[in-house]
């Protein structure tokens, strides 16, 4: 899919709360396994999933013990059905509590799980989901696409440490690129194409879109990545780096005291100033390699409007008058 395309997708995703994008259990597999160490004797909160039928708690239930953790939780959003996807019409949310195995078998067995009746919808806002995720250590989920902001800020702000899927394209929005210019967000270990189930009232698209065998709709969306705020070994390794810098290849832009770079493998290893980088760069990024600048420093002229996100992008970012896809601005701390 054409990244217009794709963009447009998400963006009326966005528009008609289409967030039902259901996670695949080996996606949570692939990038879980590289986090084991956090999970010791941590309660983990799965605040934006059904937990009888979530890929999360799945996970999370039957690695309890050799994740060796204290507690899980879970909440939907006002669902009650055994459907994946029930059309959120229940006047009552439940949550759901396993501590862990009790009769040997090391399955969660639903006589070992507690559920509880919630008074409100479920909500991740909920008063209710918020005094739950007071107790939690780490929340781990796919929250809803269209509130990723939201959804970020609170974690922010109950000082939470998370894993979650989200658009590559939430890196654009001031809330999170501030977080991860001031490394209190990265990005994890998986990024790029990822399918997900979609409900049987979603609207079928004409590409990245199919249903298997069994009649389920699928969807595939090309810029999906991790987010996190959890340490990892990923974030100490430098990026390789071979080319060499030359005008011709490396040109500058109109407004700003920056070289262009248009491939990250591309980044010169001899150039000392400062350069836009597209937004995969994230996915490479090490702290104590490269520093994130804010292009508001880098404005050639009073003209050239201040950007609260602190990107080269929109008509500001041309190149000989021609526009630019989106840019984070980058240094070498190592020349």
């Amino acid at each position: 899919m054409a990244k217009k395309a794709l963009n447009r997708s998400l963006t009326n995703a966005s528009k008609a709360k289409q967030d039902e994008f259901y996670t695949q259990l080996s996606d949570i597999e692939k990038e879980l396994k590289h986090y084991k160490k956090h999970f010791k004797d941590k309660i983990v909160y799965c605040n934006c999933d059904d937990p009888r039928v979530s890929n999360f708690f799945h996970f999370f239930s039957y690695n309890f013990e050799k994740l060796g953790l204290k507690k899980l939780i879970t909440t939907c959003y006002k669902n009650q059905s055994m459907d994946l996807f029930s059309q959120n019409d229940k006047e009552e949310a439940i949550y759901l509590e396993y501590d862990g195995d009790k009769n040997g078998n090391f399955e969660p067995d639903p006589e070992e799980i507690g559920i509880k009746k919630l008074k409100g919808n479920g909500d991740f806002r909920s008063k209710e989901s918020i005094e739950l995720l007071k107790q939690a250590d780490i929340v781990v989920t796919n929250p809803p696409f269209s509130l990723f902001r939201e959804y970020v800020a609170q974690l922010i702000e109950y000082d939470k440490k998370f894993l979650i899927i989200g658009s590559q394209n939430a890196v654009t929005y001031k809330e999170i690129f501030s977080l991860i210019r001031e490394n209190k967000v990265w990005i994890g270990y998986k990024s790029g194409d990822m399918a997900f189930q979609v409900p049987e009232h979603y609207e079928a698209r004409e590409t990245r879109y199919w249903e298997d065998e069994d009649g389920q709709k699928w969807r595939s969306l090309g810029n999906i990545c991790w987010f996190t705020n959890l340490d990892i070994s990923k974030r100490d390794e430098d990026l390789i780096l071979y080319k060499t810098y030359n005008e011709e290849e490396y040109p500058r832009f109109d407004n700003y005291d920056a070289i262009n770079v248009g491939k990250v493998a591309e980044i010169p290893m001899d150039y000392k100033g400062a350069m836009g980088v597209p937004i995969t760069f994230l996915d490479k990024y090490n702290p104590n390699q490269f520093e994130i600048l804010s292009s508001n420093d880098l404005r050639l002229n009073d003209n050239v409007p201040f950007k609260e996100h602190g990107l080269i992008k929109d008509k500001d970012g041309t190149i000989n008058g021609v526009p630019t896809y989106v840019r984070i601005v980058i240094r070498n701390k190592k020349l």
